[in-house]
């Protein structure tokens, strides 16, 4: 089928793929933008793919503060090039990412990263809340599975829903960008901070602070 040169802009603008992937991504779609991006992005996880393993010691540190100061967060994405790392497309990702981190708190950065012990802990617990909703034994095991995936969003950042776009991970926007930069970009690590976070604080008792005050 033939597709128009305006769906075709519009689809680049939203991929920031080259015209004729996006023409050929069309016609594969028939006409259907939404699958069209889909198209698309399985084919730049390809492209990834194959960038993955190239050493990516460039980059850059960012910092990012939010809620007046309550929150703080430094994040280290690297590039292979230097070139890359002044992008400003790369320089936008990383600071996203900043903020991802800030709004969505991961502990870790990929599912390999959590330590077995704290995944065989999670699962245990996941498995005598299903075994106490009464499912049947023989199917507990795939809904703990499910269950953990779940886990797995709230504590690793590329597992999580991108939140300038929900409907995909952060680890599917990533491997849009190596796609689209041309370059392995690895998230390297990250800290997080916040006011108060880890300090037991402590719980006034009014009555007995008046009746001190009164008996002094």
């Amino acid at each position: 089928m033939s597709v128009s040169a305006q769906l075709v802009k519009e689809l680049r603008e939203k991929t920031g793929a080259g015209m004729l992937d996006c023409k050929n991504a069309l016609v594969e779609a028939n006409g259907d933008i939404e699958k069209a991006i889909v198209i698309l992005r399985e084919k730049g996880l390809s492209k990834a793919a194959k960038k993955s393993g190239r050493i990516a010691a460039e980059g850059l540190v960012e910092s990012y503060i939010h809620g007046g100061g309550r929150i703080g967060v430094l994040i280290e994405v690297n590039s292979e090039t230097d070139f890359v790392a002044k992008n400003e497309e790369f320089k936008e990702f990383v600071k996203n990412m900043a903020m991802q981190v800030a709004a969505s708190s991961p502990k870790y950065i990929s599912k390999e990263d959590v330590p077995a012990e704290e995944v065989e802990k999670e699962r245990e617990i996941l498995m005598h809340q299903v075994m106490n909703e009464g499912k049947p034994e023989h199917i507990a095991a795939k809904i703990v599975e499910g269950r953990l995936e779940k886990f797995y969003e709230e504590v690793c950042l590329l597992e999580q829903p991108y939140i300038r776009e929900p409907k995909i991970k952060v680890k599917d926007l990533l491997n849009e960008k190596i796609a689209k930069i041309g370059e392995n970009i690895k998230i390297r690590r990250f800290v997080r901070y916040e006011v108060g976070e880890g300090i037991e604080k402590k719980e006034e008792n009014f009555a007995e602070e008046v009746a001190k005050q009164i008996n002094k």
